[in-house]
C-alpha cells in the first residue's frame, strides 16, 4: 500500500496508508485526517479538498485539469503547487507523497 503524509497547517503529520486508485482525498475523509472538507465529495466542482504538495512531488503528482485549475482559480490561498485532494489518484509512484493542508478550506 503507498503512504501519504498529511501535514496539518499546525505542522502537525499524518502518515497514511492508502489504496491504489483511490483520491487523496478519498485517503484523507476514510481516516478522519483533519482539514480536508471536501464539501463536494470528489466531484471537482469545489475546492474544500485543496492541499499544497509538497515542491519534490510535484511532478509526479502532475498538473491541474483545465476544471481542477478553474477551481483552484476561486481559492485566496491558492499556490504554484496547489491541487485538488480529489484529483491526485494514489498510485505505487505516489508512495510518501507529501501533501500540506491549508489553514483554511474556501
Amino acid at each position: 500500500m503507498p503512504l501519504v503524509k498529511f501535514i496539518e497547517h499546525d505542522k502537525t503529520e499524518h502518515v497514511i496508508d492508502a489504496t491504489n486508485g483511490d483520491s487523496i482525498m478519498i485517503t484523507a475523509i476514510n481516516n478522519l485526517v483533519p482539514g480536508i472538507d471536501a464539501d463536494c465529495g470528489g466531484e471537482c466542482s469545489c475546492a474544500t479538498c485543496h492541499v499544497i504538495v509538497d515542491d519534490t512531488w510535484i511532478d509526479r503528482a502532475g498538473e491541474p485539469s483545465h476544471n481542477e485549475d478553474s477551481m483552484l482559480d476561486l481559492n485566496p490561498d491558492r499556490q504554484p503547487n496547489s491541487r485538488l485532494s480529489c484529483q491526485i489518484e494514489m498510485t505505487a509512484d505516489l508512495d510518501g507523497i507529501v501533501v500540506n493542508l491549508p489553514e483554511f478550506q474556501y
